[in-house]
């Protein structure tokens, strides 16, 4: 499913791990903001390891499923790609 994830992280060596992390796993489309096509154990292993990385008084990362028919509605304006949900699967 297409996640939207974006971060907002003071210390500069933290937001970096995550940022790399991230970017294995989708698009950034932001400075601080990801759009990952990402399976559900994927995402847990993501937040298990932010929860070790983040301090929760200081740092935030909000994540967003978007369904298959709301993804298809994004509007990109300006510079940009899209991130298209996949439609199938070869397994």
């Amino acid at each position: 499913m297409l996640t939207v994830i974006a971060y907002d992280i003071r210390d500069d060596k933290t937001r970096t791990k995550l940022h790399k992390r991230l970017k294995e796993l989708g698009l950034n489309t932001q400075k601080s903001v990801f759009e990952c096509e990402i399976e559900e154990h994927v995402l847990r292993d993501l937040l298990a390891a932010a929860r070790e990385l983040m301090d929760p008084r200081s740092d935030s990362l909000r994540i967003y499923r978007v369904c298959v028919r709301c993804a298809r509605k994004v509007v990109v304006q300006g510079q940009g790609i899209r991130l298209l949900p996949r439609t199938f699967e070869v397994v």
